[in-house]
């Protein structure tokens, strides 16, 4: 008898926690409206937080994005599949003919953040690599194969470099990532050929920023390139890089948002098409950085786009990129996005 009084209490508290329990449950507002974007992995890091934020500020409202690469966010955007594109490197011009059809007009490009680009390797008796332009252009370009080799031995005066092969990593994905590194290293080291966002050759091909992170992270004597947000949460050594005023900088964003100052537009006069300046003279500028942009069309731009690109380009969606490997865009440039964003309806 007792052991039933028992059961029976036991059946009715559990019930009554069910029922509080389900009362006090939080339900997420329904979404009312949703937007769609996708393409470059390098702001992913960033993308996620703003969205994160977003979606506190504005219940209700949905944002996606898709961190497929830049190429795959364009040809999103231009098939339609998306309401915006997150690039590295600005549309061709086959691209832009595209594009401006898809919008029915013209389609920009909104400079957003700045990415600095990591030379991250695995080489634990070095702890502070340094590398001038002209041997990184020897390393990635298959002329350099070792680590104790004369060029990197005359970059790290004093350090002891070890006799081992250089094991070399590129990606082999359509990457404005590759795009921004072949173009560095074709303004400042001399790099040979055009830059591409695919590149075949020398090194081992991975097909993603957190392909290249781990290939690095657990290869010995490797050396890679990816955004700093992914160099820094994996805790990728990343080396210093000489800029064009000698100086051997280390990366922060800090340092590469000096590389973007007095950058100059190269686009046409309703884009933002930013001309980087990889030979800068800036003190303390690291030199090796890339500008992501969201590229969305110049007219009837959906407004949940434009509700979302305010918030990224407000003080409040700039303050916080350092914690996530980024640098805010210099405060000319970024006037000039919110002065865009004010501008398209």
């Amino acid at each position: 008898m007792v052991a039933a009084i028992i059961v029976v209490i036991g059946v009715a508290v559990a019930s009554g926690m069910v029922l509080l329990g389900g009362q006090g449950e939080r339900r997420e507002p329904p979404v009312t409206d949703a937007a769609r974007g996708s393409g470059s992995t390098a702001q992913k890091g960033a993308m996620d937080a703003w969205r994160a934020d977003f979606a506190r500020m504005h219940p209700g409202l949905r944002v996606t994005y898709d961190a497929n690469g830049s190429g795959a966010g364009i040809r999103d955007f231009v098939e339609g599949r998306s309401a915006f594109a997150g690039s590295d490197v600005p549309m061709t011009p086959e691209e832009q003919v595209r594009a401006d059809r898809r919008c029915g007009g013209r389609a920009v490009h909104l400079p957003m953040v700045v990415g600095p680009i990591a030379v991250a390797y695995n080489l634990p008796s070095v702890p502070d690599l340094r590398l001038s332009p002209g041997t990184l252009t020897g390393i990635f370009s298959g002329r350099i194969t070792r680590w104790d080799d004369p060029r990197i031995v005359a970059d790290n005066r004093g350090g002891r470099l070890p006799d081992t092969k250089i094991h070399t990593f590129r990606r082999s994905d359509d990457s404005g990532t590759t795009y921004n590194f072949l173009s560095y290293l074709r303004a400042a080291g001399r790099w040979p050929q055009p830059p591409s966002r695919r590149w075949h050759g020398p090194g081992r091909g991975v097909m993603s920023s957190s392909d290249m992170t781990r290939a690095v992270k657990h290869t010995r004597d490797s050396i890679g390139y990816v955004e700093y947000g992914f160099a820094s949460s994996a805790r990728l050594t990343v080396a210093r890089i000489r800029n064009a005023a000698g100086q051997f900088v280390a990366l922060s964003p800090q340092s590469a948002s000096k590389a973007l100052k007095g950058a100059k537009s190269a686009g046409r006069a309703d884009d933002l098409v930013v001309r980087i300046d990889y030979t800068t003279m800036v003190s303390g500028a690291y030199p090796l950085v890339l500008t992501t942009y969201e590229i969305i069309c110049a007219r009837d731009t959906d407004p949940l786009v434009l509700t979302f690109l305010g918030y990224t380009a407000s003080d409040a969606g700039q303050s916080y990129l350092s914690l996530y490997g980024y640098a805010p865009l210099p405060d000319d440039l970024l006037a000039k996005v919110r002065g865009r964003l004010g501008s398209t309806t």
